[in-house]
């Protein structure tokens, strides 16, 4: 009874992690999964299992996306944090900082500027909010954490995604098979008889 309650847990986090993406089984017995209701044919099998696979890709492009947009903003979230921890030394002196800013694509402007404890950070849909120097490194340092977090989930529910395809193409290919040999038994049987 403990064996089974572990296995169903494992069963459970596996569940939890890969949440959204139904698990592809295995067909072991086809003459058993052509029985299935919907699987009257070949072909509306064939066609269910071409379906998933479908719905598969279609998760891996969005995840593929998903991980690439992460993947962009952790240089970007790292560089800002660089700028904070030099503006954060710098706050305490007298000198100002000479910079270049971003105006527009490729174009950057000087500027000079004063020690200050406040930055203003870009939280996306063009909204702009000022922070003491602390906080907005609070901020980066958790937002880093998490996209980093989040593209090493991404790569197992990709990593799942691939098991998933290889799993139903697997499949497609056992039913192919299955409705092969029925079929050359039909034909054969059609040509033993006179």
């Amino acid at each position: 009874m403990t064996a089974t309650i572990d296995n169903s847990n494992a069963a459970q986090a596996t569940k939890k992690k890969h949440l959204g993406i139904p698990e592809a089984v295995f067909v072991e017995d086809v003459d058993s999964f052509m029985k299935l209701p919907g699987n009257e044919t070949a072909d509306s099998a064939l066609r269910k299992l071409d379906e998933q696979y479908q719905k598969y890709k279609y998760m891996e492009l969005n995840l593929s996306q998903k991980k690439l947009r992460l993947k962009n903003q952790i240089p970007q979230i790292t560089q800002t944090l660089e700028i904070l921890r030099h503006m954060q030394k710098k706050k305490d002196t007298t000198e100002s900082m000479e910079t270049h800013f971003l105006l527009a694509d490729n174009v950057y402007c000087k500027a000079s500027v004063p020690p200050t404890d406040k930055v203003c950070l870009w939280l996306g849909a063009n909204v702009m909010l000022e922070y003491d120097i602390d906080e907005a490194q609070a901020l980066l340092e958790k937002n880093l954490s998490t996209a980093s977090r989040n593209v090493e989930t991404l790569e197992e529910d990709l990593d799942f995604l691939r098991d998933q395809f290889t799993t139903t193409e697997v499949n497609m290919a056992r039913v192919y098979n299955w409705d092969v040999k029925r079929r050359s038994k039909e034909s054969l049987l059609k040509s033993d008889k006179p």
